[in-house]
């Protein structure tokens, strides 16, 4: 598995991550262990969770259960800020929730650290400079190796890093966006910040909810089960423009004897701002499918074709 550099930290990681977000809900105990296991054989270093997978709790559980001792070969990333209950307390980045957060995720996921931690979403209730002095506090006590934001605006980023810069407290290494070939809207603004702060890129719906996975056709019944049969995904994308542009893809990717899958995870790996491609699974299988799709890596005349066929 290719490894490459997380931003500006000593951190390596594998070309492709573990997305955790179906375990607690798609997969069970059973069924995540294994997903896990595949990954670790495939050589995934990097697994990608948030407190509230897994209908608040179980992917981080589930998920410290099946790495077992293996956590200390792996880089591990997971996320706070929204909602953990419904009273509204438990959400957010106030100080007082950050060392909450914290110490529930430490003991969901069975670890002493978290390396990489983000903020789910910006808080507008909470001044980001103390939520910085939080995560600062957990850098300094070794809960926290590294931390990140997601979702957030390219001048919320900008502010961010300035009162961290100003105030001497940890910034931001790293940001979580959607971020695909069907999603190429960060291209205009916030992907420029990202590279002036040296951010490490996640993107995540690499797959555009699984449109750029094969899977579905244009004038073809959808999928029994899959998750662009669920409105709350296929509302955002499934639509006959996107479709056509994936029928384009594939030709483009049949003409040189490659998937679509490795296109889609090879056109993100040719950005420099991107660490790691973060792939759900809920196979083995598929597992092995990700981590295999890494090795093309497309040239110049190639990019400037993709370009014409699904421009940002």
């Amino acid at each position: 598995m290719l490894q490459r550099a997380f931003g500006a930290t000593t951190l390596q990681v594998s070309a492709v991550g573990l997305g955790c977000n179906n375990f607690g809900i798609r997969l069970d105990r059973a069924a995540t262990t294994a997903v896990v296991h595949a990954a670790l054989d495939a050589g995934i270093t990097l697994f990608d969770t948030a407190d509230i997978y897994g209908n608040r709790g179980a992917s981080e559980t589930l998920l410290g259960e099946a790495l077992g001792a293996r956590r200390k070969d792996i880089v591990l990333v997971t996320k706070f800020g929204l909602p953990m209950d419904d009273s509204g307390r438990r959400q957010g980045g106030s100080r007082r929730y950050v060392l909450e957060a914290v110490e529930a995720s430490l003991r969901r996921l069975n670890t002493e650290w978290i390396d990489v931690y983000y903020f789910h979403r910006p808080d507008a209730k909470t001044p980001i400079e103390e939520t910085l002095r939080a995560l600062d506090a957990l850098v300094r006590a070794g809960k926290v190796r590294h931390i990140g934001c997601s979702n957030f605006s390219p001048g919320q980023i900008d502010a961010a890093q300035e009162v961290a810069r100003e105030k001497h407290l940890t910034p931001f290494c790293a940001t979580q966006d959607q971020y695909s070939l069907l999603a190429r809207e960060i291209e205009r603004d916030l992907l420029p910040a990202i590279a002036r702060h040296r951010l490490a890129l996640l993107p995540y719906f690499p797959l555009a909810s699984g449109m750029l996975s094969g899977k579905y056709r244009l004038g073809r019944p959808l999928p029994a089960g899959t998750r662009l049969a669920n409105p709350r995904y296929s509302d955002r994308v499934l639509n006959d423009a996107n479709l056509r542009v994936v029928e384009r893809l594939k030709a483009f990717c049949t003409a040189r004897g490659r998937t679509l899958l490795q296109l889609a995870f090879g056109w993100l790996l040719a950005r420099p701002e991107v660490a790691s491609v973060i792939a759900g699974a809920s196979t083995p299988e598929q597992v092995r499918q990700n981590a295999g799709a890494t090795g093309w890596q497309l040239d110049t005349d190639e990019l400037a074709e993709i370009d014409r066929i699904a421009p940002g």
